[in-house]
């Protein structure tokens, strides 16, 4: 759906949005993350990636809602399921990259992500997840992964810069001698699932646009702990790492206030982070 009445446009093309944007993002920010809550408890070894997106659709279609991935550009699924060196845009019901099949085993590490459409604003987020005992090496990838995402949420306020959000995730990783992809990124979306700005994950402070106050974009740090060079697959969706290290993400979506951010995305359950229980 075009946006072109809510709001105006700055010089970089990224849309400032008025006040009331903020309610309907907040509801299908809400809607994304009570999916994502929902499905934490079917996710165990043996279970495969067909069936996590099956209950996926299902919750969205019970909810009224659209599936915001459902026929983009060919797409045919409610989610995107990546696991362990995926880095994103893992197909579900596809065959995990090396194995036989879709069904997860002990150890593995993965990110769903869900987008919808609730009346006519997109609600995206992404979290990882684990089938069965999380290992101390992944678990630390997830961490600083997590951390990373709310390091870059925390650099966002009026005034900042876009460089200033991705030099503060990609100092983060770093320091912890990871690495951060550089060949995907998040943006900005609103009544559109794909818009300006390029929300980068790595940087130099002062650089890049202004943040506004009524700017709504994703924020979603894809940490390596290998390299950070990427390779998409003969399907054109899946993208591994090339050193086949592991790969995580999360992902929210948010917007610029007057004083600083709003996270339309946070788990009603308090399971956005993999170690909740």
């Amino acid at each position: 759906m075009d946006d072109h009445r809510d709001g105006r446009l700055t010089k970089d093309g990224i849309r400032i949005y008025e006040a009331d944007a903020f309610a309907g993002m907040t509801r299908a920010g809400a809607l994304a993350a009570r999916i994502l809550d929902d499905v934490a408890d079917m996710i165990e070894p043996g279970v495969t990636t067909a069936e996590i997106n099956a209950a996926i659709e299902r919750m969205v279609n019970e909810a009224g809602a659209t599936s915001a991935t459902i026929g983009y550009k060919g797409y045919e699924h409610a989610s995107c399921i990546s696991v362990n060196h995926v880095v994103c845009h893992g197909i579900p019901g596809g065959k995990i990259p090396g194995r036989s099949s879709d069904a997860l085993k002990d150890g593995d590490i993965l990110n769903v992500d869900v987008t919808v459409i609730v009346d006519g604003w997109f609600g995206d987020t992404s979290r990882m997840y684990v089938a069965g005992k999380l290992k101390p090496f992944a678990e630390r990838l997830i961490q600083v992964t997590y951390d990373a995402l709310m390091v870059g949420v925390e650099a966002v306020k009026p005034g900042n810069t876009f460089g200033d959000i991705g030099h503060a995730i990609q100092t983060y990783v770093e320091a912890h001698k990871m690495s951060v992809v550089r060949d995907f990124c998040g943006h900005g979306l609103g009544r559109v699932f794909h818009a300006p700005p390029n929300v980068l994950h790595y940087g130099r402070p002062g650089t890049g646009a202004t943040l506004e106050p009524g700017m709504i974009f994703t924020i979603e740090p894809m940490v390596n702990l290998g390299r950070p060079e990427t390779r998409v697959l003969a399907d054109d969706w899946t993208a591994i790492t090339r050193d086949k290290s592991l790969s995580a993400q999360f992902e929210h979506s948010v917007g610029v206030t007057d004083d600083g951010v709003e996270i339309f995305t946070l788990s009603p359950g308090g399971r956005f982070h993999p170690t909740w229980a």
